[in-house]
């Protein structure tokens, strides 16, 4: 045979944004071959009658650092297409790590990126200390998807100073330390370094993260360390750009610049489209005007946490509801089910004075029954808790509570976060040449969020349903932009001499299923999966990963090393 690997008589959308054409694509030793009609046999031949076929995506926001050591497929990204995957941002990390202070490390994820502490325990070799130690580990294992990995500011913090790195700033010492840790750690392919400053990542103790104690001259020093060596990109959660003082946030923008500037260090940060965000929209024009190179970080739909009584509502802090919750599931259904014995607490839910219960990050918050949708669908719309109580002539709150029970537990709801988005500085965001669809934080908030699914969620509510981008605008969002942005340069493009990796799926019926909670991380946690609908196959490095929404066991996947810019 002269292909490993023919898919045939699908529709090519090559990812640069022109055109779709009907062709065959050919391929060998895990690169493309052949696109247009190819005449020779494969290994194994596919047929895509009816399908696109595209570049495989690539998600630039994922904290997959951990889940990768026990999850070869890389769920729930794989589901939706994506192939590669860019891990460590916000400054979490594993490693570097002292082999006696790997609690430091688990310090900063488990709260701020609710990653179960029993699951990093059980589920983590911890055969390494170094960042090349870690991507040597990583490279070892067998991985259904790519992986590129930044280095993390509060791991080398915490390397370098030990318990001071939640309490002081660095010394010159500590500086020098993280800044030899950090040049071994971009020479043995580390993407990047990444930070965060923003007063939403906090340990399970309450304190700062240990990269929010660092002052800004730390920063600009190890981002200087990128700039010396002219690898790798540099991500920053917030570092004051979304302060509420006017002031204070013109200044954060302005030194955020001018570091770009003086360094030649390509840029990153989270744009939550919320109605006030225009002008970090601004701030991309703004800077690139003044010689730097800024890349937003856009999301394509409202950042929301997902509630059930499997996990947790909004009644939960009610005093009257606290021992209920604390009951085994089967024993809260049977409660909730009695017409007498559920009264005080469906009262309670009713009544409640929520004054002063306001969640964190992605926690849970006071309810806004209008807001909350029922999940239903995998894409909007969806009804609001309230739209179903108006339909059964009773409160939201026992509407909410009556769907409990009758799911036995399993009724999913979608509640908004403190940041909704406003539609049209989304848009706005997504068709901004400086900004690229990502953001999914894939393998953090397990029991909460489940963004793995914003790829497929562009390309069947905005895409098909909507209409806002044509189905080339949409895939080059998620294969050429991203992979430019994370200089990826063998990626993004259907073209010969490229990567081979691909979906086949029909654009008629892709999107994102609903989610479902399983007990599979290590030490029995549970998470959110999230599967998709309307993929034929995902080809990774040549190889069929997943075929009909099945994993083959192939683990074709490889570590994405980083060379010089």
């Amino acid at each position: 045979m002269a292909h490993d690997l023919v898919i045939r008589n699908g529709t090519v959308v090559d990812g640069s944004g022109l055109g779709s054409f009907r062709a065959d694509v050919a391929v060998t030793d895990g690169i493309i071959a052949e696109v247009g009609r190819v005449a020779d046999r494969g290994g194994r031949e596919l047929d895509a009658e009816g399908h696109v076929v595209t570049p495989g995506f690539i998600d630039g926001h994922t904290h997959m650092d951990a889940q990768v050591f026990w999850d070869p497929t890389g769920s729930s990204s794989c589901w939706h297409g994506v192939t590669s995957a860019v891990m460590g941002n916000c400054g979490f990390t594993l490693a570097p790590v002292r082999s006696n202070e790997r609690a430091l490390v688990v310090r900063n994820l488990e709260r701020a990126e609710d990653i179960d502490p029993a699951a990093l325990a059980a589920g983590i070799d911890w055969s390494f200390e170094t960042f090349p130690e870690y991507l040597d580990a990583v490279e070892s294992l067998p991985k259904g998807i790519h992986f590129a990995a930044n280095i993390g500011h509060s791991a080398l913090r915490t390397w370098a100073m030990g318990e001071r790195a939640f309490e002081e700033e660095a010394d010159a010492d500590d500086l020098t330390l993280m800044a030899g840790q950090l040049r071994e750690a971009l020479a043995a392919g580390a993407i990047g370094f990444t930070t965060s400053r923003t007063q939403h990542h906090e340990t399970s103790d309450g304190r700062p993260v240990a990269s929010r104690l660092a002052s800004w001259d730390e920063v600009a020093a190890l981002v200087g360390v990128l700039g010396d060596t002219g690898i790798g990109i540099f991500e920053g959660a917030d570092a004051g750009m979304s302060d509420p003082d006017p002031d204070l946030r013109s200044r954060a923008l302005d030194r955020m610049t001018q570091l770009a500037v003086d360094t030649g260090v390509p840029m990153t940060f989270g744009l939550v489209a919320t109605r006030n965000a225009g002008y970090l929209i601004d701030f991309l024009d703004q800077s690139a005007a003044r010689g730097a190179r800024m890349i937003a970080q856009t999301h394509c739909r409202g950042i929301s946490v997902l509630l059930s009584l499997k996990t947790r509502l909004p009644f939960d802090l009610l005093p009257v509801w606290t021992d209920l919750r604390s009951r085994p599931l089967e024993e809260q259904i049977s409660v909730l089910a009695d017409p007498v014995r559920r009264r005080p607490f469906v009262d309670a839910a009713v009544h409640a004075d929520y004054a002063g219960y306001a969640g964190v990050g992605a926690q849970a918050r006071p309810p806004d029954f209008e807001g909350i949708r029922v999940y239903l669908h995998g894409l909007p719309p969806n009804p609001s808790v309230a739209d179903v109580a108006r339909d059964r002539g009773v409160h939201p709150a026992e509407a909410m509570i009556d769907l409990c029970v009758s799911s036995g537990g399993n009724q999913l709801f979608i509640q908004p976060s403190l940041y909704p988005q406003d539609e049209t500085v989304l848009l706005r965001a997504l068709r901004h040449p400086r900004a690229v669809m990502t953001f999914s934080d894939s393998g953090a908030h397990l029991s909460q969020i489940a963004d793995s699914s914003i790829h497929t969620h562009l390309l069947g509510h905005w895409a098909r349903d909507r209409g806002e981008f044509t189905l080339e605008e949409a895939v080059r969002m998620v294969t050429l932009e991203p992979a430019l942005a994370w200089g990826l340069h063998s990626k993004g493009l259907l073209r010969p001499g490229m990567d081979a990796d691909l979906n086949v799926f029909d654009p008629d019926t892709v999107g994102p299923a609903v989610p479902s909670l399983v007990d599979d991380l290590p030490a029995g946690g549970r998470r959110l999966e999230q599967r998709a609908v309307g993929f034929l196959a995902t080809v990774v490095a040549g190889h069929i990963t997943i075929e009909g929404g099945i994993p083959t066991g192939a683990t074709p996947g490889r570590l994405l090393r980083t060379g010089r810019r």
